[in-house]
């Protein structure tokens, strides 16, 4: 059995270069290649996992198959590969404090005193190799949060510098990402950053085996030589990756530069016939050349940053390229939205989505946007709180249920259509306690559901503490708003339409988390479709 091998990627200069994207890149051209892959991300800070955060800090939380609140980056690893990430493929530093104060109150230490070396650098290292336990795969690819020099990341250097150590250079090598900066009032390229960051990667007893050059324009051949002479590595792995247009460029941008070449070559790896990458050439050639052209409104209340609804956004790229149908998606804030410019806020839209969120901010403009789209029978998706939102709105509006409400919101409704799951009265603590992770759902025939996914039943993933409240079940049925997805085990409401509307259909699920490339998400597909229409 062939030894796995390990490629870690970290960053200099700048944060937000995009290593999760050059580790994404890397990870398809080597798939491509008929490696098998998982990429895997260490992120420095103490929260145990992102669950807790606010979107604003730390972006949208994504959250995988198996139930685990991760960094966006996992994300993008999946819509990449195409292959699910787990618990495994997200490691945080108050998870290797966590773990090892817990071996340390059960005895496990006893008699030593229990420091950074080795044992936080010793967990770390047992982290990195369990995601490939039973050499489940070729290649492990690990990002690492944070920047070069970082004291925040200085464990999972020394981590690094360690299993370099053990493993050997054919085992497991380094790729630095970092930045060289154009002043357009010399009209020069720098490398001084670059230079100042390797030397700083040197200083912790790493040589990086790659350089992974950011840069708005195109370097030239001299510049790469410097790069390589003053940073002790091969002219061949100075890697240009200048910006693109979309991040789906850039694996075939890491080809043309021959990345996966170098990286398999210092790896001693077989170099086969060259990766086609046919069906992502497909959807590149697709997404920049639409027949199509369609306006829709995302309303939510972190929509400052668009990070915070990352998945959706890329889940519109999906499904707009297989619809040769370019989208523009116009971010509009809860908050903003009242009874009054309701019609202004929202009219020239060809579809609208309300996104996912917890708490009372905003809520109203969500409530009035789903009563707007409902009445004005336009193409509605609501996900999550954007379901329970329209579920919300039907109640007072149709059924005629004055105040009614969401219990997270008003835990004094008199009619709590949006209430607490029964499994979650009793829990007090915020984080990973939410219903997480992949759930069944039974789908009923000749629903817009059905229609989409064209199956009877589906596992989506789920994150979220309320559910649709069964006692009004009956009520809303009667009136036009059906249940046509449930959960068969919980009985609980997953999936709720409008019939008799254009394209009405709220999920309690997260489908923007399990849309890629290759397959994007069957909901988004013929939400689009309808928005086209």
């Amino acid at each position: 059995m062939r030894d796995v091998k390990y490629v870690f990627v970290t960053g200099g200069v700048t944060s937000s270069l995009g290593k999760g994207i050059i580790s994404a890149s890397l990870a398809k051209l080597l798939q491509a290649r008929g490696y098998s892959v998982t990429i895997q991300k260490l992120d420095p800070y103490i929260n145990v996992d992102p669950g807790t955060l606010n979107p604003y800090e730390h972006g949208e939380c994504y959250v995988t198959l198996d139930g685990a609140e991760t960094d966006l980056d996992l994300g993008h690893y999946e819509r990449f590969l195409n292959v699910p990430t787990s618990q495994e493929n997200n490691v945080t530093t108050g998870r290797i404090y966590q773990s090892v104060i817990n071996k340390e109150r059960k005895g496990d230490y006893l008699g030593k005193t229990v420091q950074v070396i080795p044992h936080i650098t010793d967990e770390i290292k047992r982290r990195i190799k369990l995601v490939s336990s039973g050499n489940k795969f070729d290649i492990v690819i690990t990002e690492i949060g944070g920047t070069v020099g970082d004291i925040e990341s200085l464990p999972y250097i020394e981590s690094v510098r360690q299993l370099k150590w053990e493993l050997g250079a054919q085992n497991c090598i380094v790729i630095h990402l970092t930045l060289v900066p154009y002043l357009s009032s010399t009209g020069e390229s720098k490398t001084k950053p670059t230079q100042h960051s390797v030397k700083e990667l040197l200083e912790t007893g790493i040589q990086p085996d790659v350089l992974v050059l950011r840069t708005e324009r195109h370097l030239n051949e001299d510049l790469k030589r410097k790069v390589a002479l003053f940073c002790n590595v091969e002219e061949s792995a100075v890697i240009e990756s200048v910006d693109v247009s979309t991040i789906y460029e850039v694996p075939i941008k890491m080809l043309d530069q021959g990345l996966d070449n170098t990286v398999l070559r210092k790896l001693a790896l077989p170099i086969e016939s060259e990766p086609l990458l046919t069906e992502w050439r497909e959807f590149l050639t697709k997404l920049k050349n639409p027949k199509h052209a369609i306006k829709v409104g995302l309303v939510g209340k972190y929509v400052e940053l668009p990070d915070a609804y990352k998945s959706i956004a890329e889940s519109f790229i999906h499904s707009g390229a297989v619809n040769e149908c370019e989208i523009d998606v116009v971010y509009i804030h809860s908050e903003d939205i009242t009874e009054k410019n309701v019609s202004d806020r929202l009219s020239g839209l060809n579809g609208i989505l309300v996104a996912p969120g917890f708490g009372s901010r905003g809520i109203d403009g969500k409530i009035l946007t789903a009563k707007y789209a409902r009445e004005n029978n336009i193409p509605f998706l609501g996900i999550c709180l954007g379901m329970q939102c329209a579920v919300i709105e039907f109640a007072r509006n149709v059924l005629m249920l004055e105040g009614a409400h969401s219990t997270e919101i008003n835990h004094k409704t008199k009619y709590p259509v949006i209430d607490l799951m029964e499994e979650q009265k009793s829990i007090i603590d915020k984080g990973g306690t939410m219903r997480l992770g992949g759930y069944k759902c039974v789908l009923t025939k000749n629903s817009k559901a059905y229609k989409s996914y064209r199956k009877i039943e589906i596992i989506e993933r789920h994150r979220h503490r309320y559910e649709f409240n069964d006692k009004y079940l009956n009520e809303f049925k009667n009136h036009g708003m059906v249940p046509v997805g449930i959960n068969p085990e919980s009985n609980l409401v997953e999936i709720i339409e409008i019939p008799d509307h254009k394209w009405f259909v709220g999920v309690q699920f997260h489908p923007e988390y399990s849309s890629t490339v290759v397959n994007p998400h069957p909901l988004f597909v013929n939400f689009v479709k309808a928005c086209i229409g």
